[in-house]
């Protein structure tokens, strides 16, 4: 979602003094050799004003899985609702009423604190107006919580369980402000293009990465009673065009297509929704772009047919802010819940709320999917037991003022809205451990690293070390790069409650062992640094690269990157403090893969580590890998690769149509399968990491399991179901005299009887395009690839399970991340693909066994013409190692 705009290598000894790195030029429009798929199906899905076939009708609920209670709970209540109350539950109310709650409130006193998206309430049935906040990174716009580490460097831990324990905390921390719906975890954007502004929100380029960390996360969110929402669903990729408004161009019409073909769409960016489907989602937010030139708001092909039906999402569908265009279109098309509820930020007008009420009762829109909508709202309520945990809201996102307006544009009712509850519990050891669990060791030359703390002169340097000068929250949604980056920009940000800096628990640590510490956090300040690098016994470079939301630009980044080099001059500093000391460290906090080329083999470099976005405890997590308290254990969940062409594949700077059309021709070679196709060697491969210690691999084993034949999904479904009766008495839905109007606040009711009059739509009557079947409630047809959350249940067999001994052959206890990868063997596969891992912690001189269960999805490929997975007839081979490019241990799979 979005609020509002802010526009804001040397010869030894020689001192670099040039201009920021970041100041480059972008490649708009740009292509790569090797840049495309060589499956033809790929290339012809993916052509410019590609269309999405149309899907109707909007599959019905039914309780699949688990969720068949939950359901039967909310069919219960939604029977004893009036049109009036249901239309309620499905629209924001704007925001006229503060940011914790954004819904319709039939209340003549709306009484709801002001989350980020209010929902409208039905008083008489004790169901108080839904709160959807931010972030995927702690509880947006309050105080007195937690900011946890990205999604980013969750996947850098490669710990399925570090990533629930973060999810619960984040759950735990939302459920404390009363917080019904935490718009997180993120997928999309997976990270098609490493410049991607919000790739740092979600976790891998890599899907079964990515895919399980989503659904630890899900997991671990609703487990403490708070609906996670998993977004942006799907094809959001980039932050250029994403939104008419914040383009900067004239004669743009729509927001970009994400052109993409059939089977890339399964294999590669719907395979973490799968999971986070399967693992219980009570939600999934569309996203602002539109795929195959069809907004993912009313993509009916992408929401009725692929997530409710295919993938058998029980959950609703709500809009990204300002993300849905159409009113009845939306509502067949399988949209649940719009917001922020208006048309527009505060315009007094929706596609929903009375029109949505008008629909039904001229015939329009069937009720069934009226209740099928609200069913989906509350059954996700019942699912994580909001009936028995929710709290009453106690912040509000607009002001961290104790007394404020309750509702904030119009300006009306002042209150008690902040109670500045503290919620961060215990979580700031939750944070420090997966700041350091998720630093990535690149460079360690003769064991440079760790540091005793005891070294004659320490001294750091960089922008990136220190503090912000107006305080750790002094930019708007962090919408700056002053100070060291652990958090980046947009509405993914929260507030910090502090922001240990580098140089903060650097000095600490050095001063404690009563050594000398000195600091330079000017970037340019050229002969202070100079002087001090030629006395250092060890030099500790700290440099960033940020990106963020497309709603703030920061040093003319429009949310994506420009190019992929250091920021501040960062490239620069480490050239000019290198060519002096011979013991320099190199840190990096960046959202994703920067240009390290000229760093990996210079021999005063002796160390280099990604410490990505650690949140609040970054200078004490880092500290911990720099002396030695945390052996490094994490992987690049990215590839690094030497040039920027190395990718295969770029953004769109520049528009090029009036609906800027954004080609995925690669198909699903992104990153380093881009790389192992085109048989470019990497600076640093996807999954490498190094360790204080040593590992070892031995032992191979497949054992093939006793899984029964893949049965596609036959029968029909039940009727749509109906719940209650719609009086059409149109006097019983006008406004009511005993309300009091919130100027802008969006309701269900009407102004007049007349429903042409209430429209206010000059074409009211005209007779329209509504789509065939998307009124047809009678039994439809089941998916075959369907049948159960995530999609069809036997997909999930395990066909292999594999072994394999991993042992510490150095002298310490270390962790280490054992990969398997699977060659699928056809053509048009890349040559090997991510299919499992685990984290595991072994003492020196000790073995442990590195279990991985393939399943009847990990083999298979998606299969256009069959609609459904497949297993191919070609050979296929595992390969099990510390990286995608280092896999000692391989063995052909037996079919």
């Amino acid at each position: 979602m979005w609020t509002f705009s802010i526009l804001v290598l040397a010869a030894a000894g020689a001192v670099v003094r040039g201009q920021d790195g970041n100041d480059t030029a972008p490649f708009p429009s740009a292509t790569y050799p090797n840049g495309s798929s060589p499956d033809p199906a790929a290339i012809a899905g993916t052509t410019e004003f590609e269309t999405s076939p149309p899907f109707y009708p909007s599959p019905w609920v039914s309780g699949l899985g688990d969720w068949g209670a939950s359901v039967a709970k909310a069919q219960a209540l939604v029977a004893q609702m009036t049109l009036a109350e249901k239309v309620n539950l499905t629209t924001g109310v704007g925001r006229a009423l503060r940011w914790p709650d954004w819904r319709v409130d039939p209340d003549p006193v709306p009484k709801t604190r002001d989350a980020n998206g209010p929902l409208g309430s039905v008083p008489r049935l004790g169901i108080r107006s839904l709160c959807l906040q931010d972030s995927p990174v702690g509880v947006r716009d309050t105080d007195f919580n937690s900011v946890f580490s990205a999604g980013v460097n969750v996947a850098a831990t490669w710990d399925r369980g570090r990533a629930y324990t973060r999810g619960q905390g984040m759950g735990a921390e939302h459920q404390g402000k009363g917080v019904d719906v935490q718009l997180g975890p993120v997928s999309g954007p997976i990270g098609r293009a490493p410049e991607g502004g919000r790739n740092w929100e979600g976790f891998s380029p890599d899907p079964v990465l990515s895919g399980v960390m989503m659904a630890q996360s899900v997991q671990g969110i609703q487990s403490q009673g708070v609906i996670a929402c998993s977004k942006h669903y799907i094809g959001y990729e980039q932050e250029h065009f994403r939104q008419i408004p914040q383009a900067g161009f004239d004669n743009l019409t729509d927001s970009y297509s994400s052109n993409i073909d059939d089977v890339t769409m399964h294999e590669l960016y719907l395979w973490p929704f799968a999971d986070a489907v399967r693992a219980g989602t009570g939600s999934i937010m569309c996203s602002y772009n539109q795929i195959n030139n069809s907004y993912a708001c009313q993509n009916s092909y992408l929401l009725n047919n692929i997530l409710k039906n295919e993938l058998g999402f029980q959950g609703f569908v709500v809009s990204d802010w300002s993300g849905q265009h159409s009113g009845i279109g939306s509502a067949f098309a399988g949209l649940d819940m719009t917001m922020p509820g208006d048309v527009g930020f505060d315009t007094d007008t929706s596609f929903w709320g009375p029109n949505l009420t008008i629909a039904v009762l001229n015939g329009t829109v069937p009720q069934w999917r009226v209740d099928d909508a609200v069913t989906r709202i509350l059954a996700a309520w019942y699912y994580v037991g909001r009936d028995t945990k929710q709290i009453p809201i106690n912040y509000d996102s607009w002001t961290l003022a104790t007394y404020g307006y309750q509702h904030f544009y119009a300006q009306e009712d002042v209150r008690l809205i902040n109670e500045h509850v503290d919620v961060r519990g215990d979580h700031a050891a939750t944070i420090r451990d997966l700041g350091s669990a998720s630093t990535v060791l690149l460079k360690n030359v003769n064991n440079a690293l760790p540091l005793t703390g005891h070294e004659k002169l320490t001294a750091v340097f960089g922008n990136d070390a220190g503090d912000n000068p107006n305080g750790p929250n002094g930019c708007s949604d962090r919408g700056c790069d002053n100070g060291t980056l652990a958090m980046a920009w947009g509405s993914g940000s929260a507030n910090f409650p502090y922001l240990v800096t580098p140089e903060t628990a650097i000095q600490n640590e050095v001063i404690g062992n009563g050594a000398v510490f000195e600091s330079i956090t000017d970037n340019f300040a050229y002969g202070q640094i100079e002087t001090l690098a030629m006395r250092a016994s060890t030099a500790i470079v700290f440099v960033n690269a940020d990106a963020g939301e497309g709603y703030i630009v920061v040093d003319g980044n429009q949310g994506d990157r420009n190019n992929l080099t250091l920021w501040q001059g960062g490239d620069n500093l480490i050239m000019n403090v290198s060519s002096l000391c011979n013991n320099t460290i190199v840190v990096i906090h960046s959202v994703g893969p920067v240009l390290l080329s000229n760093y990996s083999s210079n021999p005063n470099i002796t160390a280099i580590l990604w410490a990505g976005i650690p949140g609040q405890e970054s200078g004490n997590s880092i500290a911990d890998v720099l002396y030695g308290r945390v052996n490094p254990g994490a992987k690049l969940p990215f590839t690094m690769a030497v040039s920027r062409e190395d990718y295969g594949v770029d953004l769109l700077y520049l528009p090029n149509a009036a609906v800027p059309q954004v080609d995925f021709t690669e198909g699903v070679f992104i990153d380093y399968r881009a790389l192992d196709r085109a048989g470019i060697e990497p600076l640093y491969e996807f999954g490498f990491g190094l360790s204080y210690t040593n590992f070892s691999y031995s032992n191979l084993s497949i054992v093939k399991q006793n899984a029964g034949p893949y049965t596609p999904t036959t029968g029909m479904t039940t009727p749509a179901p109906t719940f209650g009766t719609t009086d059409n008495t149109t006097s019983d839905y006008v406004f009511p005299s005993n309300i009091s109007r919130v100027p802008f606040y969006i309701y269900p009711y009407l102004n007049v009887t007349d429903l042409q009059e209430a429209s206010q739509d000059p074409a009211y009557g005209v007779p329209g395009y509504i789509p065939a079947m998307a009124q047809d409630g009678t039994p439809q047809p089941l998916n075959p690839a369907g049948g159960a959350p995530g999609g069809n249940p036997q997909l999930y067999d395990v066909l292999y399970m594999v072994t394999a001994t991993v042992t510490n052959t150095g002298s310490i206890g270390g962790e280490e991340v054992p990969q398997l990868y699977l060659s699928l063997g056809g053509p048009y596969d890349p040559p090997v693909v991510l299919r499992g891992f685990e984290r595991l912690s072994i003492d020196a001189g000790m073995s442990a066994t590195f279990t991985a269960e393939l399943t009847r999805r990990d083999v298979s490929n998606w299969d256009s013409t069959a609609q459904n997975w497949v297993i191919s007839s070609y050979p296929k081979t595992v390969k099990v190692g510390s990286s995608s490019r280092n896999t000692p241990l391989s063995m052909a799979l037996p079919m």
